[in-house]
């Protein structure tokens, strides 16, 4: 076996003098191949690109995150490499570095001799240009082809590329071990110092480890780290670039402790974002390419976060529910929250759920869709403010309510009766027994939140026109959650995200222009060259007389469901809150005129009611959802300005008209109607199912059902609450 390595050996090195001998001669090498030689020689130029992980940075230019694959990398200018270590690294790799021209004949000889001897491979005889040709270019197989290539490519980069071009190239290539590539890497890895405070002794343990990072790594094997940086050392003290005292001096120096891992923070803003660069074809027209861009293209990625923002969040949903697992909360209920900036839709903060990590990645503000309970109302109010409806105008909330969504059905069809049972399972009511009954206002029915005003408000203006206001300002863009003019729809049974949701309101805020959220303020390359901007223009999807007025009517339900959460600056706002049935999902979203914050209240593995949660019977959007979003929005107002809204003048007023229903769109006008009362919808139209869909659940994920009469003796409901509660084990929609 011995022979067989010597023998290797000496084809090897005889083979690397042919080639040489061939390059003094002007033979034309590339035939001696199969087109490698020509097509190798070409990716020269690719040496300017090397693997470096991408910088995300906060909207202040503080640094976030990297984002980074294998390799850890921050280029460096051969300039900016003290010169200690570039003499510490020649000494071990390369000391003819500068005599040379890409391949050392001694070194190679010394090389074999040295191998030979041994019977092994104990030195590499490789020159920096060849390790940087065979990093870049080749492979790392041991064979007597990839050696030849590897010396006829390397003399002739050394004609492309001068001394320090290529230096500079192999000192930001390298592999130092643990994850760093580079010296400017290593320096922080091992050290966690930068490049420019690396000493003497830093610098040999750096050139120590090129050889064999894993064998000399200081943290798994220090006494044969020991040993190398010693040899480093002396090979230093023989070329004179370190005085021999010194160098017995620095043998004794203690080895490093522990690696320095490069910032890698996580967090449900950052995943969010990783997902959303992922999916942008400006970064690439493939996956591969996207990630290639984003974790080795060694972008700057400037984004929208604000940390102060977060920290306030954070701070807000940590005490606004009992703790999981507590006696009050055994369930699992959590909270979560995303707040935009109203003109420009950037994304400040984002808390997904109960804190990031491996168990709780899952990110409910940004993912999950769930039932806005009332906070879907907006859309309903939007549709008849654009319909000519003013605050004033009236409408019926005496409930029970049934409503017939095949409005406009062929008036030939024959009627179809309503069994006892459909009437029992899709009538709506509002919370606690007769509250919100009678006529009154559209401004006081959005205060109060009461639930038979807006589906005759609906069933009125058209639940079509709901449907496309809410499409309008971004909603049911996911095939899976369109939305659907299903009975139930205006009080808040259409999934939609925090996010989702925030944005919709954002735009209100904003006069009427809608923003789609964004995560990003730009994209830089490692050039220095804007890619891209991450904020897209605004579009007009509200007229600001709509606009406004939403938020004069939207601001009376600090008076009403509410009242507990009015700003303690006395700043105006305005929004509103949702619950939906057995308490599953609460919300609040509420907004400035300069920001919007939804907040989320629920379970998130699934819908579960949370009656009992913090000893509560039923859990409302004012339970918990409103006060967090008081307790993020008093502190992080503070000490900003607060303009008013626009006012809508006299002028501009929409103007006041009753609320008159189609004769077939209301059952139960206010009263609950005997179980033997005849009751008839339209027979189902062509090609339709039914005249009237009350899906009771959907989607296999959250339960889509519509809200009935009763509510529990046991439980009255606060003033001004509005609900739809369970009679016998029908399942319910509440909203308020």
């Amino acid at each position: 076996m011995r022979l067989l390595v010597r023998f290797a050996l000496i084809i090897g090195v005889a083979s690397v003098l042919l080639a040489v001998g061939l390059r003094g001669m002007a033979v034309p090498y590339q035939r001696l191949g199969d087109g490698l030689w020509t097509a190798s020689s070409s990716r020269l130029g690719e040496f300017t690109q090397l693997n470096e992980p991408s910088v995300v940075y906060d909207r202040n230019g503080n640094v976030l995150t990297l984002l980074k694959a294998e390799e850890n990398r921050n280029p460096v200018a051969l300039p900016d490499v003290p010169p200690i270590v570039v003499q510490a690294i020649l000494d071990v790799e390369d000391e003819n570095f500068y005599g040379h021209s890409g391949f050392d004949v001694r070194s190679a000889a010394r090389a074999f001799f040295a191998n030979a001897g041994a019977g092994s491979i104990r030195q590499g005889g490789s020159t920096i240009t060849q390790q940087l040709v065979k990093k870049t270019l080749l492979s790392d197989e041991r064979s007597l082809d990839r050696k030849l290539k590897e010396a006829v490519l390397a003399t002739r980069l050394e004609d492309q590329l001068t001394k320090e071009q290529i230096l500079e190239r192999y000192l930001n290539l390298v592999y130092f071990g643990n994850g760093a590539y580079g010296v400017q890497a290593a320096a922080e890895a091992y050290f966690a110092v930068p490049l420019s405070q690396v000493t003497p002794g830093q610098a040999a343990l750096l050139a120590g480890l090129i050889r064999n990072p894993l064998a000399n790594d200081p943290f798994r094997n220090p006494d044969q780290a020991k040993d190398r940086r010693a040899t480093a050392l002396d090979q230093m003290v023989k070329n004179g670039h370190l005085a021999a005292e010194e160098a017995e001096r620095l043998k004794e120096e203690p080895l490093p402790a522990q690696p320095n891992k490069p910032i890698e923070r996580q967090s449900y803003f950052i995943e969010a974002l990783k997902q959303r660069l992922l999916s942008d074809t400006r970064l690439g027209d493939t996956p591969p390419d996207r990630y290639d861009a984003i974790f080795r293209g060694g972008l700057q990625i400037h984004t929208t976060f604000d940390p102060r923002a977060q920290q306030l969040a954070e701070a807000a949903t940590s005490v606004g529910v009992p703790p999981i697992g507590s006696r009050t909360n055994r369930i699992g209920a959590t909270s979560a929250l995303v707040t935009l900036d109203a003109p420009t839709g950037a994304v400040r903060a984002v808390v997904g759920g109960p804190g990031f990590s491996e168990e709780n990645k899952f990110d409910i503000a940004t993912q999950g869709y769930r039932q806005p309970g009332s906070t879907f109302k907006l859309f309903t109010l939007l549709a008849a403010l654009e319909a000519g409806y003013g605050p004033g105008s009236q409408v019926d909330g005496s409930g029970p309510c049934l409503v017939n969504t095949a409005l406009g059905a062929p008036k030939n069809r024959r009627p179809r009766p309503l069994t006892q049972e459909e009437i029992d399972a899709n009538t709506i009511n509002n919370a606690g027994d007769g509250i919100g009954g009678g006529v009154m206002t559209m401004a006081a029915a959005t205060s109060g939140s009461v639930n038979c005003a807006y589906e005759r408000m609906a069933a009125t203006i058209g639940f079509s026109k709901v449907v496309e206001v809410a499409k309008r300002l971004g909603l049911g863009r996911n095939p899976r959650y369109a939305i659907e003019e299903v009975a139930t729809m205006p009080i808040g049974v259409e999934e939609a995200t925090p996010l989702e949701m925030a944005a919709a309101y954002a735009a209100v805020a904003n006069d009427g222009i809608y923003h789609e959220p964004s995560f990003l303020d730009r994209v830089v390359d490692r050039k220095g060259k804007v890619l891209f901007r991450g904020f897209a223009e605004g579009k007009r999807v509200l007229s600001p007389v709509v606009a406004r007025t939403v938020s004069e009517i939207m601001g009376g339900v600090f008076s009403g469901t509410a009242a507990c959460c009015r700003l303690a600056s006395g700043a105006p706002a305005a929004g509103k809150t949702g619950t939906t049935d057995e308490s599953k999902n609460t919300w609040f979203i509420g907004y400035t005129p300069t920001t919007v914050t939804a907040v989320w209240v629920g379970v998130p593995r699934g819908n579960v009611s949370m009656r009992g949660l913090g000893d509560r019977a039923v859990v409302y959007g004012s339970t918990f959802a409103a006060p967090i979003w008081k307790s993020f929005m008093d502190p992080f107002l503070e000490g900003q300005p607060t303009p008013p809204f626009p006012a809508v003048t006299p002028t501009q007023a929409i103007p006041s008209k009753p609320f008159v229903l189609p004769p077939d769109a209301i059952i139960l006008p206010g009263t609950a109607m005997p179980a033997t009362s005849p009751i008839t919808f339209p027979t189902t139209r062509p090609g339709a199912t039914s005249a009237i869909t009350f899906p009771t659940t959907r989607r296999g994920t959250t339960g889509r059902t519509p809200p009935t009469t009763q509510a529990p003796r046991r439980t009255p409901a606060r003033p001004g609450a509005t609900t739809a509660v369970r009679p016998r084990s029908t399942p319910t929609t509440r909203a308020q």
